[in-house]
């Protein structure tokens, strides 16, 4: 197939997409006004325009319609219902697909009446709509009901990357590391996660009898928020043993996943419309313990894979964190299901094969 993905370069998601459908011997397209960060394969091209802001989705139309009639793709898959949405809806080439992301849903649409509007008619307009989770068809079916047949293509992973990376051996060890690569921000839930570190510390102190392991927490990522969860960890009296790493790029994240023993995801918000992190980390064969919040709980089986706890709740994550600090036997058992349960439904062959499905689809109809 010919395919053209409007989309921003500069997400590693539509690298991945646009790689992986190259990969897969199709020609690719990207049209976007962000430059790439993370490299693109030789056989995609990038049509690079200028970006002049949000202005720039409207601005970039002839240009685009002009481009699209040269290429003259098969489909069109505009990524983001509120800005290469609005490109894709008034460029009006068919047959296009419509992928929302998550604060396309769950925040662009509450910023005004206009905002909402905007959205709406960018999703009746498309040929087909595609969400990457459950949750977040949900959510887009809250603003257009009529919208019955949301198809879920989830982001995938690239198995090839964590080829290395096995589940820990079914022993204790003198160490453990809990840890998580997620932005320093309020929604991501860091803060419930070094609460619950903090109570795990405290209950097994309380408890020399077990001869716990010794621990660490290790924080990956940068944000605004790094500074107070400093101080946080300061006033409940860990921050010896809580490692703020800082941002690293995505490259290092199975390196990041290969230093850890339990992953953990406590964000607060159902904004976090798809785990990816979360099949990152079962790809590594790491168990984890995620909050009940937006997508999370999709792509964790719950008591096979790791556990989901409610959010907020810094309490059941630390009950959760003990019983996997405590049993090597069942932290192995559950590394084994993750990677199974990745490389079954998240790998990125299955995750293209669902996508083209997706375009041939659209095409015939």
């Amino acid at each position: 197939m010919k395919i053209a993905l409007l989309s921003g370069a500069s997400s590693i998601h539509t690298v991945r997409w646009a790689n992986g459908l190259s990969g897969a011997g199709h020609e690719v397209h990207v049209i976007t006004k962000q430059q790439a960060v993370d490299p693109f394969d030789k056989g995609v091209k990038v049509h690079l325009f200028p970006f002049r802001g949000v202005l720039g989705y409207f601005t970039m139309v002839p240009a685009v319609r002009k481009l699209l009639r040269v290429i003259q793709p098969d489909v069109v898959n505009a990524h983001y219902a509120s800005g290469y949405g609005t490109t894709a809806r008034l460029v009006d080439y068919h047959p296009w697909v419509l992928s929302v992301w998550g604060s396309d849903m769950y925040d662009f649409p509450h910023k005004s009446p206009v905002h909402k509007w905007l959205v709406k008619k960018n999703l009746r307009a498309a040929d087909q709509v595609a969400s990457t989770s459950h949750c977040m068809a949900d959510e887009t079916r809250t603003l257009t009901p009529e919208l019955t047949n949301i198809v879920i293509t989830p982001f995938g992973v690239d198995l090839n990357v964590y080829e290395g990376l096995k589940p820990e051996v079914a022993e204790k060890k003198p160490k453990l590391v809990i840890g998580t690569v997620k932005s320093m921000k309020p929604k991501y839930g860091v803060d419930t996660l070094i609460q619950a570190y903090a109570l795990l510390l405290k209950s097994l102190k309380s408890k020399p009898e077990l001869e716990a392991p010794e621990l660490e927490l290790r924080l990956v990522g940068g944000g605004e928020q790094t500074a107070e969860l400093q101080g946080l960890a300061h006033r409940l009296g860990v921050a010896e043993s809580v490692n703020f790493v800082g941002h690293v790029p995505h490259a290092r994240v199975p390196q990041e996943l290969a230093k850890l023993d339990i992953y953990v995801a406590l964000s607060r918000l159902d904004s976090e419309s798809f785990g990816v992190a979360i099949i990152e980390a079962g790809a590594a064969g790491r168990p984890v313990v995620v909050s009940d919040a937006g997508g999370l709980p999709e792509v964790t089986v719950d008591g096979k894979t790791g556990f989901v706890v409610p959010r907020e709740s810094p309490s059941n994550a630390a009950a959760a964190l003990e019983k996997l600090v405590l049993d090597a036997e069942l932290r192995n058992r559950m590394g084994v299901a993750a990677q199974a349960h990745v490389a079954k439904h998240y790998s990125w062959d299955a995750c293209i094969e669902t996508m083209l499905g997706v375009y041939q689809a659209t095409v015939a109809k």
